[in-house]
């Protein structure tokens, strides 16, 4: 598996924007996508991070590189103060 893991700072106010947006984009099917999710960090009111997880590193690539993930990821970003922090990487441990 692959994925990525993302922290976001979002403009003040904007917790409800990003949950609502969280839960359209979760609506998407998007292929070789296992599971995303989002936190919200603790005492810390506009920090999240975001874990999503693809079947494979071709299907994660497939999906970033795509037009409709583009337009899904400006539409975060204007709701953010700063472009995310991507970390991407191979899951080594899945429970």
């Amino acid at each position: 598996m692959y994925g990525t893991v993302a922290r976001l700072q979002a403009k003040a106010g904007a917790q409800a924007k990003i949950a609502a947006l969280a839960r359209e984009m979760r609506a998407v099917e998007i292929h070789g996508l296992v599971a995303d999710y989002l936190y919200q960090v603790d005492n810390v009111e506009d920090v999240y991070y975001m874990a999503v997880v693809f079947e494979t590193k071709a299907a994660y690539m497939a999906n970033a590189n795509s037009p409709e993930q583009d337009a899904r990821n400006q539409r975060l970003r204007a709701i953010l103060v700063a472009d995310p922090e991507w970390h991407d990487g191979e899951i080594l441990s899945v429970e």
